[in-house]
């Protein structure tokens, strides 16, 4: 898989992206993530890629040409399945969308900022908008980093134990069920019987039940969709 990241700060982003697991994706050779620096598409001598919006209304507006000659550039070198957003008014990221994503060979995804982009860019070149949720961030890399390190973490060989990544939070349309380690009993509390019995059917079924008890209490609207 080859993601392709446009912002305005793409310093922000490498430092994310060298750590922890999508480091180790990149380093397997699983995935290629390269970050695009909108200024270099800048039409003005200072590097500018927003100007005011028509109409009056306060606030900046990143240009449409700036971000379509980018987008144009890259198309020019290889298919994109996708064109993404990240945008406060689009679709919530949800753990589904992760893994439709993951079976994607190229993506492209932009980092908004101030006001948004110009609409006609999203009229013609964005084919999906991405929020990660109800709230407003100084700009999309944050949520870049989101969606990229959700889609990354569950492509094949990227983490060691790939059962683990099946049994995430959400992959069943479930909270995950409470875990336990060494020692078996700390203070007091025990670690419950069930897991320590061997018996992998009643473990499975225990794990089941916690997980859509936990999910009845801490995430009712996920049982009614």
């Amino acid at each position: 898989m080859r993601i392709d990241i446009l912002t305005l700060f793409p310093n922000m982003m490498d430092m994310f992206f060298k750590e922890s697991i999508v480091s180790r994706a990149q380093k397997k050779g699983l995935v290629e993530v390269c970050f695009h620096d909108l200024h270099d598409y800048s039409l003005t001598r200072y590097g500018s890629v927003d100007d005011y919006p028509y109409g009056g209304s306060a606030g900046m507006v990143m240009a449409v040409e700036p971000l379509a000659n980018c987008i144009e550039e890259l198309q020019s070198q290889r298919h994109y399945d996708e064109v993404i957003y990240t945008a406060p008014d689009g679709e919530m990221f949800s753990q589904p969308m992760a893994n439709e994503l993951s079976l994607k060979e190229n993506l492209i995804v932009l980092c908004g900022h101030y006001k948004g982009v110009d609409e006609r860019l999203r009229e013609h070149f964005i084919t999906k908008e991405i929020s990660i949720g109800d709230y407003v961030l100084t700009g999309g890399e944050l949520a870049a980093a989101v969606i990229c390190d959700a889609v990354i973490r569950i492509l094949p060989g990227v983490i060691g134990d790939e059962q683990s990544a099946l049994e995430d939070s959400f992959q069943d349309g479930l909270v995950a069920p409470p875990e336990y380690t060494r020692p078996a009993e700390f203070r007091g509390w025990k670690v419950p019987d069930v897991l320590l019995s061997g018996d992998h059917s009643k473990i499975a079924q225990w794990r089941y039940e916690q997980a859509l008890e936990r999910t009845r209490q801490r995430r009712p609207e996920l049982l009614k969709e």
